[in-house]
């Protein structure tokens, strides 16, 4: 029985050739592997290609053994936050990071378009949020730098794709290998308990392409398969408000507050907040102002919502969102 490999197999085939590290042909010949049709006439060549992966996995692990440092991706945290976006193959995570953001990412109709970690910034109001478009999650394609880059971000966003057949496969896929690596997803309004020793992340289910005529059906097989405590947000790329629901909601998922600092006797910069974990004090926002100002604080004036505005507070203040701090030494 013939291969009939698709156009993208050779084109693909074609950027393995100039891949340099194991980690970069392994990401290539993955995506080979999901663009091969599975039939009779490709068992002998998904097998290749399964062996050479192998091969590859244990030649990146001597490698890194031989060296000081083990290789590995890391971001940067800039902005108010960083938000890791997971998903499957094809769930339409890079059309979303494109929509929300003023970046271009590649995106394509195949799988794994997305084979390194893509920062980018995502505006709220006054403030950015950085989102990190990943690769793939898959039963085969999980790496070690992957789960790393999740367990330190500060929420994620796992995405799912409400025009498929049956997500409930997609979900129960990630959950294995995200429970793998001691990763565990928590809702928003759930606390996570201190004695926890997996690595607890604070997470929102984005159910993707809302647009689509299976939405409601498949709606009710995702939450039968979620912790309760979940509520997926649907949304859609091509409905704005959808988009500008799921900022908000992003915000919220963070639990921060804006902070602005004003200089006694001049107007306050709303462009400019100082950006905390709620629960934060008032010599929290000191030490962030200069380090001359956690030593000599005496006291603060405060305007803020549901306050005596310019009232006297002192450094035990819990701070609030929005919240005009005037610091005196």
């Amino acid at each position: 029985m013939p291969a009939n490999l698709p156009p993208q197999y050779f084109e693909k085939e074609k950027e393995l050739k100039k891949a340099k590290t194991p980690q970069e042909r392994i990401a290539i010949i993955e995506e080979l592997l999901a663009i091969v049709p599975k039939h009779k006439g490709t068992e002998k060549l998904q097998a290749l290609l399964k062996t050479k992966i192998a091969k590859l996995k244990i030649q990146g692990q001597k490698s890194s053994a031989g060296a000081r440092h083990t290789a590995t991706f890391q971001v940067e945290k800039t902005g108010a936050g960083q938000v890791i976006v997971i998903g499957s193959p094809n769930t339409g995570k890079s059309s979303l990071i494109k929509a929300l953001t003023n970046a271009h990412p590649e995106i394509g109709n195949y799988p794994f378009t997305t084979r390194l970690p893509s920062p980018a910034m995502m505006p709220y109001e006054n403030i950015q949020i950085q989102l990190v478009d990943m690769p793939p999650i898959t039963q085969d394609y999980f790496e070690f730098w992957q789960a790393e880059l999740i367990k330190g971000a500060d929420a994620i966003l796992l995405v799912l794709d409400l025009s498929l057949p049956d997500p409930a496969e997609d979900i129960l896929t990630l959950l294995a290998k995200l429970e793998e690596k001691r990763i565990g997803l928590f809702p928003q309004e759930h606390p996570i308990p201190p004695d926890k020793q997996q690595f607890m992340k604070k997470t929102m289910i984005i159910a993707n392409k809302c647009d689509h005529p299976r939405t409601e059906e498949n709606l009710e097989k995702i939450k039968s398969f979620i912790d309760p405590g979940f509520t997926p947000i649907s949304i859609s790329i091509f409905k704005e408000n959808t988009l500008e629901y799921l900022r908000k909601q992003i915000y919220i998922l963070l639990d921060v507050i804006r902070v602005y600092s004003k200089i006694p006797g001049k107007k306050v910069d709303h462009s400019d907040p100082f950006v905390f974990k709620k629960g934060s004090s008032l010599m929290d926002m000191a030490k962030a102002v200069h380090k001359d100002f956690a030593q000599k604080l005496k006291y603060a004036r405060i305007w803020g919502k549901n306050k005596y505005q310019g009232q006297k507070v002192n450094r035990s203040y819990i701070l609030e969102d929005e919240d005009i701090i005037e610091l005196h030494l």
